[in-house]
């Protein structure tokens, strides 16, 4: 019997994104929409397109965030302006916290406020931002979505600080 101490996990770190990252990236956008949505259509775009759209597109125009255990990618936030486009987590991280984690991080970006999209349909994702304080503020019939499916506008504002003195 080996009473040797296991050797304990890295420490969860909020890091910004790197372009060598898209790959991982990508397969985490990828595999929680499949895990988290499978109500979704097929997906369209090979690995490799979704890789390029995240290293072309998502990486120069967002401020984006990885959670990250030691080299391991558990999830990703991308924000652009008071836009939190993105927050995605690979499927077997949700429900740890690591959501928390990077959503506090897009909220640090955007300190006057984020607004987000997300389906009607994805229940677990508007329990999640409503318990961090997001109200819908708008709804759409999903003719401006790619995949067609009605969406709700949401929006966190922060409380305004308190007056000094105040309890």
């Amino acid at each position: 019997m080996d009473d040797a101490p296991t050797p304990s996990a890295p420490p969860l770190r909020i890091r910004p994104a790197t372009p060598t990252d898209a790959p991982v990236i990508a397969a985490v956008h990828q595999a929680s929409r499949r895990a988290a949505m499978p109500y979704l259509p097929p997906q369209r775009h090979t690995d490799a397109e979704v890789t390029r759209w995240i290293r072309e597109i998502v990486l120069p125009q967002c401020h984006t965030l990885v959670a990250a255990r030691g080299p391991e990618l558990l999830g990703y936030a991308a924000v652009q302006g008071d836009l939190l486009d993105h927050l995605y987590l690979r499927p077997d991280v949700r429900r740890t916290g690591i959501g928390s984690l990077l959503l506090a991080a897009a909220q640090r970006l955007s300190p006057g406020g984020l607004t987000l999209h997300v389906f009607q349909l994805n229940t677990d994702a508007r329990a999640f931002y409503a318990h961090h304080g997001f109200t819908v503020v708008a709804t759409g019939d999903g003719s401006d979505t790619m995949e067609n499916l009605p969406d709700l506008t949401l929006r966190w504002t922060p409380a305004p600080p308190s007056p000094p003195g105040s309890p």
